[in-house]
């Protein structure tokens, strides 16, 4: 089912203030006739995020729900903490992972959001995640996302009010993300107003805000100078 089916319905965005998922609220804006979004405090090296987020929100008149969840990291390793080590660093409980992964972040956000998506009578959740640029990280996977709307929906199973995830970014590149920027109006709007940096610096680059130096950073980075090649040139934009 396409998102034109899904006109008429309300959509709860999760947001942090970053490319991702002010991207997705863009989307959202565009294909629901009412859009309200959720961020999450969780004791992040940038935290500035949640700050971001509410200035986006507010920016854009969408209803924002914050949400303290700091316990977190009583639980579980990430150096994406505060007064842990550097993020370029490999995970403390799988080299093969990076060391700003959070185990169970993405789990732990979508049943939140989820609740509080039925509490205010909405079905539909939008969330930035993406396959093609994920970092490694384990929960951004479109198998992990189908497997949670299907486990969130058992622990209700309240019938015709189960939760339908979107994940539109799921396959795009951070080249192809820009670009839909691009069609759906919001490229300036990313490029100036979004943070995605791990540091939460809000340094002015060419492709956003940031420290340039993290992995975001330079994924972002990376994913501008694409787009430029890709997508500007073919239209004589430079």
């Amino acid at each position: 089912m396409s998102a034109r089916s899904f006109l008429n319905d309300k959509a709860l965005v999760l947001t942090s203030g970053g490319q991702d998922s002010t991207t997705c609220l863009f989307w959202a804006l565009k294909n629901f006739k009412q859009v309200s979004a959720i961020s999450f405090y969780y004791g992040q090296k940038h935290a500035k995020e949640v700050v971001v987020a509410a200035r986006i929100c507010k920016k854009l008149n969408v209803d924002l729900k914050k949400i303290d969840i700091s316990f977190l990291k009583e639980l579980v390793h990430s150096n994406l903490f505060k007064g842990t080590p550097d993020v370029n660093k490999t995970h403390k409980l799988d080299a093969s992972v990076p060391a700003s992964f959070v185990p169970y972040r993405n789990l732990l956000f979508l049943t939140l959001a989820s609740a509080w998506a039925g509490t205010i009578g909405i079905r539909h959740i939008v969330m930035g995640v993406c396959e093609t640029d994920y970092s490694g990280y384990a929960d951004c996977r479109e198998v992990f996302i189908k497997s949670a709307q299907k486990t969130l929906n058992l622990a209700v199973d309240f019938k015709e009010l189960g939760v339908i995830i979107h994940t539109p970014l799921m396959r795009l590149s951070k080249a192809r993300e820009f670009r839909l920027a691009e069609q759906l109006g919001c490229l300036d709007f990313i490029l100036t107003e979004t943070l995605t940096c791990y540091n939460g610096i809000e340094k002015k680059h060419e492709w956003g805000k940031g420290c340039a130096d993290c992995p975001a950073c330079e994924l972002r980075a990376k994913g501008y100078g694409e787009y430029k090649r890709k997508f500007l040139k073919k239209s004589n934009r430079i």
